[in-house]
């Protein structure tokens, strides 16, 4: 399998760089072929790969391909660790990166950057291949910021657009501040353990656990928490949890195919996998765990709550994107790491549907993007509707969907995490709050997603004149992957919740210690079968918030149109807020980036300009200059002068020196 292990990250590489290299000698054609077999090639082998790790019961392998440097018995190295984790990813990365990639020929047909664009996501998709695929500290951090990088591009990939500059550079600060965070934590990873390597540091964790480290003098912190919530930094930034979250919303400034790869499949859900996969260091940290569940419990519910007020299409979408995410980190801090590595997958199907069919609304309105200029599309539009449905019903969990196996149980594993063996009382708050947060989500998730859903499809007809003569369904390339997309959005729950989240799937992939175990506990006591789930869906409050939500959308904004008007002018302060962001941009661009700017303009003009230049520099010369002026004056030419200096001299040395006897 080594050679299969290497063909999965190397055919995206090397089609990136004959794409982006010899863009002008194969042509637009040659660009998308080469980077779709490309892509193809890795998403057949890492199929094949899952196959022989689930059916074939083949082992996890740890290979290390070679040393890149070795210094001070500390060795860096570039190597694969492959287990039932790391298939399940490299499947949904591959598949979706592969539907993003058709479905650019058609998005992106004039774009006079085609071949570029197909260089990046298939670049972008040898970087979340490394990452996920990693066998230690030092490709991980690789893949990271391997990822963080065409991001960047993309996201400004139209760099004659203001606010596509302004976007990807919000992104690439805003994750160097996880990022410090990030490589921090594997710095106290090699500190207490002297090593890179997964297997190695697992190892260990039990004794670094038992030591401590004190950041401030006189305030020991326990090594594995300060490493653990550091680590967790990095997975803020990445997967932007709140506070860190604010570049995610902005990343929709770059074409939609990449709203779709990063929303979906790649650079968001790097931070998610990351813990899971650090589940034997977290679960020696209650504390660490508490951190997580936290975060994720504000950003589940406090960024939904935004996609309420969005009119752009992506935008909306993209809130939910952090929604979700949300969700995700609340699963991870409830030790229920398959329930979120689960809606993972599932996310990663349906976002990437829901991004898509945006898209193909977008190209059909001639690039409008304004929820508000739409309307009654449903009939020009029929695939792009249905599977726009199938995406928005599993994005609120509807029973059958794969977003309900995943979201519900998900939901039910954090209201369960109460059952935790030895949690304080403050813990067992905690983890009622993050319950709550997720389940009065569920509500707005409801909301947002069929308000866009009616506002587009459905309703009076709002678009011009011009736009509505040319308003048909976009051509088999955009909607062939949405129909592939739709498929595994609608089935996939009904055979994998079984194994993955209830079964041995994972494996010793993912280390849950018994007395956090809550899915190995919902095992025992709930689950009868994914027909029996979907039975039993009705009874419970997820069901009925849902539905709830999608009435209230239908109602707003189908049969009374003009009560989200009158709501918002007398509810102004709170629209006001929701509008600005909880004006998380106001702290972040006139607060520290402003502050920063305004520091660095007072150091320029005291430090630099007064002291450097003004004192230092400009001045010594001065001081030299006027001294040279004086000296000039002496400097006559006659011997005489130079003879009376002579004896002057001499008697000041001879005074001095009777004077020292």
């Amino acid at each position: 399998m080594y050679e299969y292990y290497l063909t999965i990250v190397l055919a995206p590489l090397a089609a990136a760089i004959i794409a982006g290299l010899a863009g002008k000698q194969i042509g637009r054609a040659g660009a998308h072929w080469v980077t779709i077999i490309g892509v193809g090639i890795s998403c057949a082998l890492s199929f094949l790969v899952l196959k022989n790790m689930f059916w074939g019961g083949a082992a996890p392998e740890n290979i290390s391909v070679y040393t890149w440097a070795a210094t001070d018995g500390l060795h860096m190295e570039v190597g694969f660790l492959v287990d039932r984790l790391t298939a399940l990813m490299m499947c949904v990365v591959t598949f979706v990166s592969l539907m993003v990639h058709v479905y650019t020929i058609g998005y992106m047909h004039d774009d006079p950057g085609y071949q570029r664009f197909f260089s990046y996501i298939s670049l972008f998709t040898f970087s979340m291949l490394m990452l996920v695929m990693s066998n230690n500290f030092l490709q991980l951090f690789f893949g990271w910021e391997a990822v963080g990088l065409v991001s960047y591009l993309l996201i400004g990939f139209w760099y004659k657009k203001e606010t596509a500059i302004f976007a990807n550079l919000k992104a690439f600060l805003v994750n160097r501040v996880g990022d410090f965070g990030f490589i921090l934590g594997i710095a106290g990873v090699v500190m207490f353990t002297g090593s890179l390597d997964y297997a190695t540091v697992f190892g260990q964790a039990d004794s670094v656990a038992a030591q401590q480290i004190e950041v401030f003098s006189g305030n020991p912190w326990n090594a594995m928490t300060l490493i653990c919530i550091l680590l967790f930094i990095g997975a803020m930034g990445k997967s932007a949890q709140a506070p860190l979250h604010v570049w995610l919303p902005d990343s929709m400034e770059g074409p939609t195919p990449i709203s779709a790869l990063i929303h979906a499949a790649t650079m968001v859900t790097a931070g998610i996998f990351m813990v899971a996969r650090m589940s034997p260091l977290f679960e020696l940290s209650t504390t660490a765990l508490g951190f997580v569940i936290i975060i994720g419990s504000v950003t589940a519910f406090f960024m939904g709550l935004l996609g309420i007020v969005q009119n752009d299409i992506k935008r909306v979408v993209a809130y939910s994107t952090l929604s979700q995410l949300g969700y995700m980190t609340v699963a991870l801090g409830a030790s229920a790491y398959g329930a979120a590595i689960f809606h993972l997958m599932t996310h990663a199907f349906f976002k990437a549907l829901l991004f898509l069919a945006a898209g193909s609304v977008i190209i059909a309105m001639h690039h409008e993007q304004d929820i508000r200029k739409m309307g009654g599309i449903r009939k020009y539009m029929p695939i792009t509707y249905w599977t726009a449905l199938v995406g928005s019903l599993a994005l609120i969990g509807f029973p059958g969907s794969s977003g309900f196996f995943s979201k519900d149980l998900l939901i039910e594993a954090v209201k369960e995490s109460h059952w935790h063996q030895g949690v304080t009382a403050g813990d067992q708050l905690t983890y009622w709050i993050a319950y709550l947060s997720v389940l009065l989500g569920v509500f707005v998730t409801a909301l947002y997603s069929f308000r866009m859903f009616f506002l587009v499809f459905h309703g009076k007809e709002r678009m011009d004149a011009e736009t509505k003569s040319h308003l048909h369904e976009t051509p088999a390339v955009v909607t062939v992957p949405l129909i592939l997309l739709a498929i595994p959005s609608a089935v996939i729950g009904w055979f994998t919740v079984g194994p993955v989240l209830f079964g041995d799937y994972f494996g010793d992939a993912i280390h849950v210690s018994s007395a956090h175990d809550v899915l190995a506990h919902m095992g025992t006591t709930m689950w009868h079968g994914s027909a029996a789930l979907v039975m039993h869906a009705v009874q419970t409050p997820v069901f009925w918030l849902a539905a709830g939500g999608v009435l209230t959308a239908w109602f707003l904004y189908l049969k009374r149109p003009d009560i989200p008007e009158t709501i918002k002018n007398k509810v102004t302060g709170l629209y006001n807020l929701l509008d600005r962001k909880y004006y998380f941009d106001d702290l972040y661009i006139k607060g520290f980036a402003a502050g920063g700017r305004n520091f660095g303009k007072f150091l320029w003009q005291k430090g630099d300009e007064l002291i450097i230049d003004g004192i230092l520099v400009n001045g010594t010369a001065n001081v030299v200059g006027r001294l040279a002026g004086v000296m000039r004056q002496i400097q006559t030419g006659y011997l005489y002068t130079y003879a009376f200096a002579m004896i002057i001299g001499l008697t000041m040395l001879l005074g001095w020196l009777i004077w020292l006897r």
